[in-house]
């Protein structure tokens, strides 16, 4: 019989939670993870009194799934073991691009991996000059302040002189280009604020309207299930909920509530017939239009059809998204009748049907309903109850946007506050950038492939647009001018084909002789990593040292803290050595330095815990524990004893006063308003007609896509186009539920035995599918057959799962599958993994407004016959 041991526990974060690690440290392995429960030692929980009752949160957290079963991704056999070359990559001989995707690799030792790549860094240098290397990295890491992409890759970056692949706001899209129109909020990305609206909610909500929101789904951002519990009081204080989904989510059926499937790409016909009813029978808040619009009575006249000629009644909204108009009309009265909190995505804002070829009306009509019905009073606000907990946002601790170890005030919001704090410039520096800035080398996300295999590519906008509206009018063209084209890149982190429109173009990228050297470092063998040159192996955040909060990536989302039902900060604990011959991030970084002769410039003599150290004391932590304590401890709760008094988001701006939400860089810039009051809109107020795409003047030429006002503009996606003869069905594609992203997708982990996730046929794991039962058996489908959907972009396998949850005519299938298994040549065959964008567009949301519009897709379906 087995002595029982005794197990180290360890703590550590990830995108799904923050978790205990119980540590075989004699065998130097991971036993178990858990949720945390707090101790009598910790800060009391918040408390709320509302309709009698008193609600307080569980004295835990929560994870997701895919945290859970985390430990099955750190031991797979799926994990980089040791740094690879491509067996027919010859660095000073043929290169062999044409056969990336397709050759195999040959183990190597990281001295050879580290010349080569440092060799290419030297020889691209001196032969191109700056601007010649791209480093790339996908939206998310492994959480920890050290090593995520906005820390100690930047620093790496700017150390060795690489340009960044801008990024896009691959969750905000619609509300990043389209709201901030029409209420500000650039610093949020067109998200509104969200401070002390749950108290609101459960105070005063009588119904909420989830439009394309599904919380249960993608837990807001990586708070895991924190905000369950709240949906559960609200239901049981007899809330009422109302879905707008076209496909049956999961939060709809955990809770019911009245389900609105409108047909793909027709929501913002559904929001017009709602205004038109609100317009012609009077049931909308006129005096807080009067006084907190500008334009609204000229886009009265749009929805009435006095423009137009075409009158939004609900019975024309009933053609076009396929609801009866008289529920239409009865969604609309009880809206009107109710105090109605309108969760218009996951997050008060972004996500869902923002991210479509609707998506910038769609989020500017959601702006228009709630404005309508007096935005800001009690218990009439965008909010999703995924944010805003009476937590205290002012104890000041960095979340990972804020610029880690790098400091990099033109590429993360470093500038904002902490790069003031980490650095003292004298003993420790920011590492800024002299390519990656206003004036230098640009390159879109969205747009690689364009600017490896084209001549000249031209787009609006830098990736995030956060300073102003105005900004997102720059125009940029790669090459840049006096700059060389990419003759590297460095790929890291999670895969792009899984998650980018029209996929295949990476793939395709990648083999070209127009791309001479690819360095991919990563956790494990997937995606396109098997594209790559040189293959360096990085190891999890449980195998190094970091530190970081719970749900805090601050930035552009500041104080989403707010998320959680308590304020986590944790010293992320390096539970076991680096599997393998893997390395943290960190240390890959700093090898490659150290081979270039900046390695004490990048380190400065630091470890990846002397720097976690160092942010400590960047924070308020030391004001109530000292290093030794939380070192011991791993992790401080943030009391809520010292929170300010509630400030319900847009009180302020209904009852005509300075703003006065809460946290450190939630607040307007004074040079955004006029005598310190009003939204950061030129009339202070929400524009139903906009000033700044007036300015820019191209709203009636070439940028129909985005109108002067909220419109009804049908998606080039849908069914009013000629494809939809050829593809007849409409896909859904939203965020996934068991994976972040692509992090916890495929690698042989738990997470494909879970039966919604992927589905086994055949000995390979399939990734799911859904479609009626009305299109499955006019097309010989049966529930668990290997079917192909596809388009003129490409084709993909999957596993169906025939279900009355989403209606005849459209699709339901998460993207970011992490695996990519093309059964023929790459990017010009069929994918077995499950990558559902590499049928949605490539195009952009209108030629001035760079965001990506994956969200729904037109395809055919039929039984796979064993093509390729």
């Amino acid at each position: 019989m087995n002595e029982f041991k005794k197990l180290t526990r360890k703590t550590q974060m990830t995108t799904g939670g923050p978790v205990f690690v119980y540590v075989d440290e004699e065998q130097d392995k991971i036993v178990r993870m858990t949720p945390m429960d707090l101790d009598e030692n910790d800060a009391d929980s918040w408390k709320i009194e509302a309709r009698g009752r008193t609600f307080q949160p569980p004295r835990k957290t929560t994870y997701t799934a895919f945290t859970a079963g985390f430990k099955g991704t750190i031991y797979t056999d799926r994990r980089i073991m040791y740094p690879m070359k491509r067996v027919d990559f010859d660095p000073n001989g043929e290169r062999n691009e044409e056969k990336r995707g397709e050759s195999g690799y040959e183990r190597i030792s990281w001295d050879e991996a580290l010349d080569i790549v440092t060799g290419e860094i030297r020889r691209i240098k001196r032969e191109f000059g700056p601007g010649a290397m791209v480093i790339e990295p996908s939206s998310h890491h492994l959480w920890g302040n050290i090593g995520y992409r906005h820390s100690a890759l930047f620093r790496f970056m700017n150390t060795v002189g690489m340009t960044y692949a801008d990024h896009n706001p691959d969750s905000w899209e619609g509300f990043h280009w389209g709201a901030t129109h029409m209420w500000g909020f650039t610093a949020r990305l067109g998200n509104p604020e969200q401070t002390d609206l749950f108290e609101d909610c459960i105070q005063n909500c009588e119904m909420m309207v989830f439009w394309s929101s599904d919380p249960e789904t993608n837990n807001g951002i990586y708070s895991a299930y924190e905000s369950t519990i709240r949906r559960r009081w609200l239901k049981e204080l007899g809330v009422k909920m109302v879905f707008i989904d076209p496909y049956y989510n999961n939060t709809n059926l955990l809770y019911g509530g009245k389900w609105f499937s409108p047909q793909l790409g027709t929501d913002s016909a559904l929001a017009l017939g709602i205004a038109y009813t609100w317009l012609t029978e009077g049931t909308y808040d006129k005096e807080y239009v009067k006084t907190h619009t500008f334009g609204f009575d000229e886009w009265t006249e749009y929805v009435l059809g006095k423009t137009d000629g075409i009158p939004k009644t609900t019975e024309w909204a009933a053609e076009e998204c396929n609801i009866p108009a008289h529920e239409i009309r009865a969604l609309a009265r009880e809206w009107a009748k109710n105090k109605t909190m309108l969760a218009a995505g996951g997050l008060g804002g972004w996500g869902g049907a923002c991210r479509s070829p609707i998506g910038m009306d769609w989020a500017r009509l959601m702006v228009a309903l709630i404005t309508m019905q007096g935005l800001g009073k009690p218990g009439i606000n965008m909010y999703s109850t995924t944010q805003g907990v009476p937590v205290d946002s002012d104890f000041y601790f960095p979340g990972y946007a804020d610029g880690g170890i790098a400091g990099d005030c033109d590429n993360s919001a470093a500038g904002a506050t902490f790069v003031y704090r980490m650095f003292d410039g004298v003993k420790s520096r920011p590492m800024t950038s002299n390519l990656s800035t206003g004036s230098g080398v640009h390159l879109h996300r969205m747009r690689l492939p364009e600017c490896v295999l084209d001549d000249e590519v031209e787009w609006y906008g830098r990736g995030f647009v956060g300073a102003s509206q105005e900004q997102q009018f720059h125009k940029y063209t790669y090459p840049a001018a006096g700059y060389s084209r990419i003759q590297m890149l460095y790929k890291y982190g999670g895969p792009h084909i899984g998650t980018m429109g029209e996929g295949n173009r990476y793939a395709r990228m990648y083999r070209t002789k127009r791309l001479p050297f690819v360095v991919s470092q990563s956790i494990w063998m997937e995606g396109e990593v098997p594209f790559a040159d040189i293959i360096l192996p990085a190891c999890t955040n449980f195998e190094r040292w970091d530190i970081g909060e719970w749900c805090s990536n601050s930035g552009y989302n500041p104080d989403s803290h707010n998320q959680c039902n308590h304020r986590v900060i944790m010293l992320q604990q390096k539970c076991i050595n680096p599997v393998g011959e893997s390395k943290s991030d960190y240390e890959i970084f700093r090898a490659i330095c150290e081979k270039l002769n900046v390695g004490q410039v990048f380190s400065e003599g630091k470890t990846d815990l002397d720097w976690a150290k160092q942010m400590f004391y960047a924070s308020d932590l030391p004001t109530v524990i000292s290093w030794e304590e939380f070192f011991e401890k791993g992790y401080y709760i943030v009391p809520v004893t010292n929170k300010a008094p509630s400030a319900p988001a847009f009180r302020w701006f209904a009852e005509d006063r300075e703003q006065d939400v809460r946290g450190w860089i939630s607040r307007f810039r004074p040079g955004d308003l006029v005598d310190q009051k009003g939204l950061q809109t030129q009339s202070g107020k929400v524009e139903f007609v906009s000033n700044s795409l007036k300015r820019f003047g191209h709203y009636d030429t070439d940028d129909k896509e985005r109108p002067l006002m909220p419109m009804y503009i049908p998606s080039w996606e849908g069914h009013h186009t000629d494809r939809i003869k050829t593809y007849p069905l409409a896909v859904v594609s939203p965020h996934p539920r068991f994976t972040f992203h692509t992090h916890s997708d495929g690698k042989n982990s738990y997470v494909n035995d879970i039966k919604d996730h992927r589905v086994l046929i055949d000995g390979f794991y399939y990734w799911i599918f859904r479609i009626n039962s009305v299109d499955a058996e006019a097309r010989g489908i049966k529930d668990g057959d290997i079917i192909k959907a596809y388009n003129e972009r490409g084709s993909v396998l999957f596993a169906a799962k025939v279900t009355e949850r989403i209606p005849a005519g459209t699709c339901h299938c998460y993207e970011s599958s992490a695996e990519y298994v093309p059964l023929g040549e790459p990017g010009n065959s069929t994918d077995r993994g499950g990558c559902i964008n590499i049928l949605t567009p490539a195009r952009l949301m209108s030629k001035y407004a760079s965001g990506m519009a994956t969200e729904h897709c037109l395809v055919e379906v039929e039984k796979w016959k064993g093509d390729n």
